[in-house]
């Protein structure tokens, strides 16, 4: 009886520890890869949630083409790279609009500039996630 106690004590400490990576997980704009001037680059850990405190432009594009990933503004060695602290923005192809795949902030700005999709400030998506070339 003692064992099956300390087993199941095992077990449910086991499952409290996993909650909190699990609600980590929630917060995954573009977990694994995404665009940073035309390159795919990887993120380095799972992102976690930082609402209202992005310093780096992130472009999250909702209904893009096939194989669109995330876009991030800047990357290590890049002047003003804060570590992956990312500031929301998100992008939506206009109805009448081509879609096209975005792979660089400069390529997300021309398309806004067209009219092609409009840009939007998201600070509750602000998310935390170092990225590596």
């Amino acid at each position: 009886m003692k064992k099956f106690s300390l087993v199941s004590v095992f077990i449910l400490a086991a499952f409290a520890l996993a909650l909190p990576v699990s609600s980590v997980f929630a917060a995954t704009p573009g977990f694994g890869n995404l665009y940073y001037n035309g390159a795919i680059v990887r993120t380095v850990v799972p992102p976690a949630a930082f609402p209202n405190t992005g310093i780096d432009n992130f472009y999250k594009v909702t209904n893009g083409v096939a194989g669109q990933l995330g876009i991030a503004s800047v990357a290590p060695g890049a002047d003003g790279y804060h570590g992956g602290h990312w500031k929301v923005f998100t992008v939506i192809f206009n109805p009448e609009a081509t879609h096209v795949l975005l792979t660089s902030q400069a390529a997300v700005l021309a398309a806004e500039s067209a009219g092609t999709v409009t840009v939007t400030r998201n600070a509750s998506a602000d998310f935390l996630c170092p990225v590596q070339l």
